[in-house]
């Protein structure tokens, strides 16, 4: 619960509204009611000396620790982090913010003794502030530092994403610039020349991040990948080729894999279109594919997930983090050093064997992890030559969106007796798309069926052979055939021997068992009905029977793959 209080507080009050002053504080943690703020206060109280209380605005209590100066707040939180006595997102502040003090009980910042019941918020004082560094004496003090410390504050600054130039100590224009990023970014004046609470905060911070991810940069040869990797986190698990495998420790709730194979631009499409396939990749977030480089930014509210990867010296090579979204407030600050440290150390790669990434993908293999698989599969029917489709109503209940033949979205503009119509959102040309039959079945008609058997990719349809049992369903139910035929595929097409439509393959009432070799189909009449109530009409009959190569050639190309993913 602290940590939830912690994370709104810090949205209501921004770290980036902080003044550089010669004080600093820990920041812990804080409350929206006083008893729960006075009760933690006294918890830490117990082993820890300075812990103070202060009111923030009208509905915020925050806990520190301090006064100190900069230099003495920042070593002090990285001790207090270390031995896990402080919470491991305390930060340092200067506690310009911080209003009346209600810890310790009847202290006040000047000394005086009060109560928060006793004095209005109005007239709470906060404490009078040291005037800040000027340029001239922060740059006094900053001419003061070791080669090394510039060099950290570099670090730091790159750590953080505001600088990508070499680390050498030397505080140049664009080491400058680096600094007046970093200072606008947390609402400081932006001079380029850090004063000494900005140095303590950007190196204490940063040296505390260090701490609690503890990163390290890792170098695999036979991926030929350089990258720093927070190994409080996550530890080596084991190769998978193409693939080396990072698994969460300490239930970190963070998972890593890097990605090495060879290959070349369309590799790193073929890479880019597969991670995309699995479960711990979200489906929302942003995605770029550009030259010889991409990038996958993911997130739902349960997870998320971060991919890049660049192809050069014919090969492919890359990373994905993925984490709960429980863990995201920690992986802002670790992505940018994911980032910052990757790199394509050498021309090898891993040798990926037999399994190229789509058979992988295809068969749900891929390094381990779970490909997304949709709710349901079922079989649908070109109806005109924009690419409209009927199907059956339940294959397309309820999804999250719908596919057609593996990459076209389509959505429902109608649905009625069991049937539905699809339009697709993007525009489509199928081979053929069916005409409707006219003419009422008659017993021992020849027919043929298309369609996809459910979850199972198949480059075309599958045709069966039967002849049409009865012009009714079972018991003489109206709007329904009755086929001599084996199982047929749900939202298939039944043609007669003139590539006319008679019907729709569907399911047998829930009260009924069909015998053996007995399907049931919608009839022409119902599908003829809603395709004229949304104004599609299909081509028309022939009257001359197709030969059987051009039979099979219609089936195939009328009947279309249906997905309906969550």
């Amino acid at each position: 619960m602290r940590m939830v209080f912690r994370a709104i507080f810090i949205l209501l009050c921004s770290f980036g509204t902080l003044q550089a002053q010669e004080v600093a504080w820990i920041q812990l943690e804080a409350h929206p009611d006083l008893a729960a703020s006075e009760q933690t206060a006294r918890e830490y109280a117990q082993t820890l000396s300075n812990v103070a209380g202060f009111r923030l605005g009208s509905k915020w209590y925050v806990l520190a620790l301090g006064p100190y100066d900069p230099a003495e707040a920042a070593a002090k939180m990285n001790a207090l982090k270390s031995s896990r006595d402080i919470p491991r997102d305390a930060y340092i502040t200067d506690g310009k913010d911080h209003g009346q003090q209600f810890w310790p009980i009847g202290a006040a910042q000047d000394g005086t003794t009060t109560t928060l019941a006793e004095t209005p918020l109005a007239a709470a004082t906060t404490t009078q502030p040291i005037a800040d560094e000027s340029p001239e004496e922060a740059r006094s003090s900053e001419a003061a530092l070791s080669r090394e410390e510039r060099a950290l504050m570099q670090t730091a600054m790159a750590w953080y994403g505001f600088y990508d130039a070499k680390i050498d100590g030397s505080f140049g224009k664009g080491t400058r610039q680096s600094m007046a990023a970093w200072q606008t970014e947390l609402g400081f004046e932006a001079t380029g020349v850090l004063t000494s609470l900005q140095r303590a905060t950007l190196v204490g911070n940063y040296q505390a991040d260090q701490a609690e991810f503890g990163f390290e940069t890792i170098t695999e040869p036979e991926a030929g990948i350089e990258i720093a990797l927070p190994s409080a986190m996550v530890s080596f698990d084991r190769y998978e080729p193409p693939f080396v495998r990072y698994a969460e420790k300490n239930g970190s709730k963070l998972r890593l894999v890097l990605i090495s194979e060879p290959g070349d631009q369309a590799a790193l499409a073929g890479l880019y279109d597969v991670l995309q396939t699995l479960d711990a990749v979200p489906s929302t977030g942003d995605r770029s594919l550009q030259d010889g480089v991409f990038t996958i930014n993911a997130a739902n509210d349960k997870t998320a997930a971060f991919a890049y990867a660049i192809t050069s010296k014919g090969s492919v090579k890359g990373y994905l983090a993925t984490w709960d979204a429980a863990i995201s407030s920690k992986m802002t600050r670790i992505l940018p050093a994911l980032q910052a440290s990757f790199r394509a150390a050498g021309d090898k790669y891993l040798d990926p064997g037999l399994v190229s990434l789509d058979e992988a993908a295809r068969s749900g293999l891929l390094a381990g992890m779970a490909v997304k698989q949709p709710i349901r599969t079922g079989s649908g029917i070109f109806v005109d030559k924009d690419g409209s489709v009927l199907t059956n109503a339940e294959t397309v209940a309820e999804c999250g969106k719908i596919i057609l033949d593996s990459s076209t979205e389509a959505s429902v503009i109608a649905s009625d007796q069991g049937v539905a119509l699809l339009k697709p959102k993007s525009a489509l040309q199928p081979t053929y798309f069916a005409p409707i039959a006219t003419q009422t079945p008659q017993q021992g008609q020849a027919v043929v069926a298309a369609g996809f058997s459910p979850f199972v990719n198949l480059p075309a349809a599958v045709l069966s052979r039967g002849t049409v049992a009865g012009a009714t369903g079972l018991d003489g139910a109206a709007n329904f055939i009755t086929l001599a035929l084996g199982s047929g595929d749900i939202g298939g097409p039944v043609l007669d021997q003139t590539g006319a439509l008679l019907g729709m393959m569907t399911a047998a009432p829930q009260d009924k068992v069909l015998p053996e070799g007995v399907s049931m189909a919608l009839s022409s009449g119902v599908l003829a009905q809603i395709l004229a109530d949304n104004g599609i009409s299909g081509p028309t009959v022939q009257t001359v029977a197709l030969t059987t190569d051009a039979l099979n050639a219609a089936a195939m190309g009328m009947t279309t793959q249906i997905a309906c993913w969550p």
